[in-house]
């Protein structure tokens, strides 16, 4: 039997964005796949209306685990943390379990403790380096994970449980490119190349708001360069709550450092030497998009 085939029921706890696209990928890229949800009843009816799920679940968490092979927990930090105890305990002995969090550490933490080794009970996590501004089943979408980094949290021999290499053929499947990191390494990196850039984008617009005068200015005359520099400042305090407070120390780092920056770029504006930081910023631009 095909590794994957190991996983042909999945729960997803969670069917808002991350949740809901990894629902509508599985179901257009794997075959016989019975995908059960459980969220919100207004949220898990909007997922099985698109056709993301078979089976939703709303109240009791239970019946949404029971014969599942794999749960895939697309919920918030706190949430999650919340409910890791219970999930523990009503998960299907062979199951997989495996998180989409944003920041691993204190999950990680948690899952140690909850799913010890040579349990038979088996904890992954996991961060698709994927998303959008606005939130929601309404925004999920099937391609969501293409060409984007799975970030898997361990060390890459976890492969050899028959379960964990399954999850990696799905990922590979459905697109995405695995990428096997320690929780404190993912959490310094995604405050970089995620926190520090939301938190400057909300820093911006929050700051150009409150300039805004009788005629609309700055704005009324902003450009499309103003529209794109600002696409993550869409998005909502709620999804960004538990992952400042869960990540605050090595955000507030990276805060300091760009701080320092900007600072040292203040110092250059009335010399040549912006030349250079235009240069990085150039070079930097062009790996992103050559990615």
């Amino acid at each position: 039997m095909p590794a994957d085939h190991l996983i042909s029921r999945v729960t997803i706890l969670g069917t808002g964005l991350i949740g809901g696209s990894f629902a509508l990928a599985l179901r257009k890229y794997t075959k016989e796949m019975h995908i059960s949800g459980w969220d919100r009843a207004d949220v898990v009816r909007a997922a099985h209306s698109r056709g993301a799920i078979d089976e939703a679940f709303s109240s009791e968490l239970a019946p949404a685990l029971r014969g599942a092979d794999m749960i895939y927990i697309a919920l918030p930090i706190g949430v999650t943390l919340d409910l890791l105890p219970e999930i523990a305990r009503r998960t299907p002995a062979h199951a997989l379990v495996t998180d989409a969090c944003s920041t691993k550490v204190r999950i990680t933490q948690a899952a140690e403790q909850l799913f010890p080794s040579g349990n038979s009970l088996f904890f992954l996590g996991g961060h698709p380096m994927a998303g959008r501004e606005l939130a929601g089943i309404d925004h999920a979408d099937a391609e969501l994970f293409r060409g984007n980094t799975y970030a898997l949290i361990g060390a890459s021999s976890l492969q050899g449980d028959p379960r964990v290499s399954a999850f990696v053929k799905i990922l590979e499947k459905i697109g995405a490119r695995p990428l096997w990191l320690g929780a404190q390494q993912h959490d310094y990196g995604v405050s970089l190349a995620s926190h520090l850039p939301q938190l400057a984008a909300v820093a911006l617009a929050s700051f150009l708001y409150d300039r805004l005068d009788e005629n609309g200015l700055p704005i009324t005359l902003a450009g499309p360069g103003l529209r794109d520099s600002l696409r993550l400042a869409g998005s909502s305090y709620s999804t960004w709550r538990d992952i400042v407070l869960t990540n605050q120390e090595v955000l507030s780092a990276a805060l300091d450092l760009f701080a320092r920056r900007l600072d040292d770029l203040r110092e250059k504006l009335a010399s040549r030497e912006l030349e250079g930081d235009f240069d990085a910023a150039n070079e930097l631009y062009r790996l992103l998009h050559n990615m």
